[in-house]
């Protein structure tokens, strides 16, 4: 049994392995380093006989200090509890694990002064690379950072920041879910999302509903921000006379559960009249009414993707900011159910 305590271990230096092998201290720092085949085999058992004697444990920080690398990456989110964040950073978190680095992920609460601290914490950390997916109401910060390390963008382009942006092919997602509210027979669509923020994404997806709409005259649309007026809205909506089958388009998780709130406060029988269809797939989707339609966001492919196109830039690319745009996947469910008749000489499938 090894006999020496915690607080012993704690206090084991090179020096003591040095010492314990009857070696100078710079034959353990190539040992534990990337010089080990200077040693001789000898030499190298004997080192390796004290580590395991003395159980000493490297620091690796300040190995890394050392030689100007930390292996570390910061991430900063906007909103920790938000699912596509998390599922965003889980993808993020493999990749770095992947290639021999580690995650440190800063959530600044939707809060302004956090961000600003966190970003000061994270240069005191000494990151390599940092992804951003927040509101970005920092940008000299920001940019002070990129000075000093590569910086990709999730989800949110920021004005003024030039870095390569990971996110969903927004444009692509929205005509995909009006064509197929269109062509399940819905004509009078309201759009539910958060506030925009000034967030590109929101703002994005907002734009390319209104350009679908405008496009198909047929369709009628509208747009309704979550919060306090929610209810309220979504009622002026189901008891207006509409111009055909009502839908609701929700252009993320968090706009879907307000919405899907707000109906059960006001009584309304999910799907049975009123369509709706949800950006992201969560895993409450299939438990609600007959299920939520979706279109799903390939979110462990985002997080990786931000994490490459990162270690790209940590490898010397300085080639032009560059947008890598996934599709989303449609998954149909109860609450689009078809209200057309097929027509003439085809069956439904």
């Amino acid at each position: 049994m090894n006999q020496f305590s915690a607080a012993q271990r704690n206090r084991v230096t090179m020096l003591d392995v040095a010492r314990h092998a009857g070696v100078s201290k710079a034959s353990v720092s190539r040992f534990i380093g990337e010089d080990r085949a200077l040693l001789s085999d000898a030499i190298a058992l004997r080192i390796e006989q004290a580590i395991a004697t003395l159980d000493y444990r490297p620091n690796q920080m300040a190995r890394g200090l050392k030689r100007g690398r930390t292996r570390l990456i910061g991430m900063l989110v906007a909103d920790i509890r938000n699912p596509y964040s998390i599922a965003v950073m889980h993808g993020v978190e493999t990749a770095c694990r992947q290639h021999g680095y580690s995650l440190v992920v800063c959530n600044t609460d939707r809060d302004d002064q956090q961000e600003a601290r966190h970003l000061a914490n994270l240069r005191a950390y000494n990151i390599e690379g940092l992804i951003v997916n927040t509101l970005g109401h920092h940008l000299e910060q920001l940019l002070e950072l990129q000075q000093e390390m590569p910086m990709v963008l999730v989800d949110r382009k920021l004005d003024g920041l030039q870095a390569d942006l990971v996110g969903l092919d927004n444009p692509a997602a929205v005509r995909s879910a009006i064509e197929h509210l269109e062509q399940q027979g819905y004509r009078d669509l309201l759009l539910v999302s958060e506030p925009h923020d000034g967030t590109s994404s929101r703002l994005e997806r907002h734009a390319s509903f209104q350009a679908e709409i405008a496009r198909r005259p047929t369709l009628h649309g509208q747009w309704l921000a979550t919060g306090e007026a929610l209810v309220a809205g979504l009622q002026s909506f189901l008891a207006a006379p509409g111009h055909g089958p009502k839908a609701l388009f929700c252009a993320n998780g968090v706009a879907a559960l307000a919405a899907t709130r707000a109906l059960r406060e006001l009584g309304c029988p999910l799907f049975d009249d009123l369509g709706l269809i949800a950006l992201d797939d969560l895993d409450w989707y299939p438990l609600v009414g007959s299920g939520i339609s979706a279109l799903a966001q390939p979110t462990e492919a985002i997080g990786a993707s931000a994490f490459e196109c990162l270690l790209k830039r940590l490898r010397g690319d300085t080639g032009p900011a560059r947008g890598v745009g996934f599709a989303a996947q449609l998954i149909v469910r109860g609450s689009t159910r078809s209200l057309s008749p097929p027509a003439p000489g085809l069956q439904p499938r």
